[in-house]
């Protein structure tokens, strides 16, 4: 297992990739685990109702309420409802899929990015390797350059391998 995430960072945005199976969740909670990172995800608030809420809520599930709150505010987008997490909590690990998928996406979502940018928190990148069969955390980035950055994203999970390689791809525009 490979750890490179300064003990002091109780605040970032965890990339979780490759994900291209089921397992990938469940090998990813249990890596948490033994590194001590107390992960969450986001999640549709509706899922985090009965009955949902008794397996979702102890994996580290937050409910993400988007509706309208008063007479002339609008619906707040997924990006900013998790930059207020960031406001709202003191400590946040929080685990983003960027693919959006286990299946093939050349361009993966940029909203990881924009939240480690607007709550100013460090982007530590998450893999499972099946071909080495290793896990962890390979490098922190502390966002500055979303180009540069995202190039050098691209370039860590290029070198890794999915469990399913036809269905793993980096994001074209940064490869």
């Amino acid at each position: 297992m490979d750890t490179h995430v300064p003990p002091e960072i109780n605040r970032c945005i965890v990339i979780a990739a490759p994900h291209t199976s089921n397992w990938d969740f469940w090998y990813a909670m249990a890596s948490f685990k033994i590194l001590k990172m107390p992960i969450r995800f986001t999640i549709k608030k509706e899922w985090m109702r009965f009955p949902f809420n008794l397996l979702i809520g102890p994996l580290g599930g937050i409910g993400i309420d988007r509706t309208p709150h008063g007479k002339s505010k609008g619906r707040i987008s997924y990006t900013e409802a998790m930059i207020n997490l960031f406001k709202e909590h003191k400590k946040l690990v929080l685990v983003i899929t960027p693919e959006g998928t286990r299946k093939r996406n050349e361009h993966w979502k940029t909203g990881f990015y924009h939240v480690a940018l607007g709550a100013n928190v460090p982007i530590c990148l998450g893999f499972i390797d099946y071909e080495k069969k290793k896990t962890g955390i390979a490098k922190t980035i502390y966002p500055s350059s979303m180009e540069k950055d995202m190039k050098e994203i691209m370039d860590f999970y290029a070198s890794t391998h999915p469990k399913f390689p036809g269905q793993f791809s980096v994001d074209v525009h940064y490869a």
